[in-house]
């Protein structure tokens, strides 16, 4: 399968400026909080086809933020990420199928040390170069997992039943990457 028009090969660099992984999950049963990684770096090594390309992410978990200090602090504390033995999760990219605008990407996620494999659905929003002359490349994905799966269990009951944290967690990605410095010129 070709890559995307406009991606050129060799390894695109990521932007973290102009770029956002964050995650939504079910509050009490009625309400969703979100967070986001400012701690993130990521690369896309392009190549002749899809086959031959990967992304890789290492995301530092204790950069997770949410918005508020005290639920930052369990998040990070062990009953979440424990961010003390575990200071970093990963992604690296398995296969690539798709094409035009619409992708899915497979890879391994690593959570505390736990790695299982998930599908990203993701748009490919195509190559600009902006007006410094810089050649870019934006990325939109998503997936849901359970947390369970990776070893985040903690919960606490509600009174009228339920729990406070929901199992499942949408992961949202928006990407932007830096072509080669050989493809600028």
């Amino acid at each position: 399968m070709t890559v995307p028009t406009g991606l050129t090969s060799g390894t695109w660099s990521f932007d973290p400026a102009h770029s956002e992984v964050g995650f939504s999950v079910r509050h009490a049963g009625i309400s969703k909080v979100r967070g986001s990684f400012k701690d993130v770096d990521a690369s896309l090594a392009v190549g002749s086809s899809l086959e031959d390309s990967a992304i890789t992410v290492t995301i530092k978990t204790a950069s997770f933020s949410s918005g508020d200090e005290n639920r930052d602090g369990h998040v990070k504390s062990a009953d979440f990420f424990d961010v003390e033995q575990f200071p970093e999760m990963t992604f690296v990219s398995t296969s690539h199928a798709g094409s035009g605008e619409s992708y899915t990407i497979t890879g391994d996620l690593t959570i505390r040390g736990i790695t299982k494999s998930v599908t990203l659905e993701a748009d490919f929003n195509g190559v600009a170069v902006d007006p410094f002359g810089t050649t870019r490349a934006g990325v939109s994905a998503s997936t849901t997992i359970s947390r369970k799966d990776f070893g985040l269990t903690w919960n606490a009951a509600l009174e009228a039943g339920g729990v406070l944290v929901g199992d499942k967690v949408t992961i949202s990605i928006e990407a932007e990457f830096v072509a080669p410095v050989a493809a600028t010129v």
